[in-house]
């Protein structure tokens, strides 16, 4: 019985692939959208403090509101649509770059020889979110800012454990 594409979880799913789970970086990651709202906001805000008197001053920060939001909807999206999905053989990282590029890497689970996390002190204690670094024998993957970091590298090395035995009972003859 094959899936058709309807039935897929996600776009370039395999057949007999299972998903296993999900996940984004933290919204940590997209301060610099925060920055780009609030900045011009206040800057254009100051000429209403200047010459309170004037109408047409009012006007002036209802563009720089436009203007920043318009920019965080763009940092927004590009963190929304980068995510990275666990399939019981594969990882695979689906980065959006800009509003119509995008960059997939896959990794096979068999391929991952090491999986470690950090959590960079106080700030990544406090709002919960750390690095994760996959070693492999072509080199690491570091996924930064990952919203909470134990409990993904705990689901990658059980996704990893589970993928071990199984491909290497696919090698052996029968």
């Amino acid at each position: 019985m094959s899936r058709d594409d309807s039935q897929r979880d996600f776009e370039g799913q395999r057949e007999g692939e299972e998903l296993l789970f999900v996940f984004r970086r933290h919204m940590i990651a997209m301060r610099k959208g925060f920055y780009l709202f609030l900045i011009p906001f206040a800057v254009s805000s100051l000429p209403v403090f200047v010459w309170p008197t004037v109408l047409e001053v009012y006007w002036i920060p209802l563009g720089g509101f436009v203007l920043g939001f318009v920019l965080f909807l763009y940092h927004y999206l590009m963190w929304y649509y980068t995510i990275y999905i666990v399939t019981d053989q594969r990882l695979r990282q689906v980065t959006q770059k800009g509003f119509f590029g995008k960059d997939v890497v896959e990794l096979g689970l068999s391929k991952i020889q090491n999986i470690s996390y950090n959590v960079p002190g106080l700030s990544g204690e406090l709002f919960g979110f750390g690095t994760i670094v996959i070693q492999t024998y072509v080199g690491d993957l570091v996924i930064n800012k990952v919203e909470h970091p134990e409990k993904i590298y705990n689901q990658l090395q059980d996704a990893v454990q589970a993928a071990s035995p199984r491909e290497s009972n696919e090698e052996t003859p029968s």
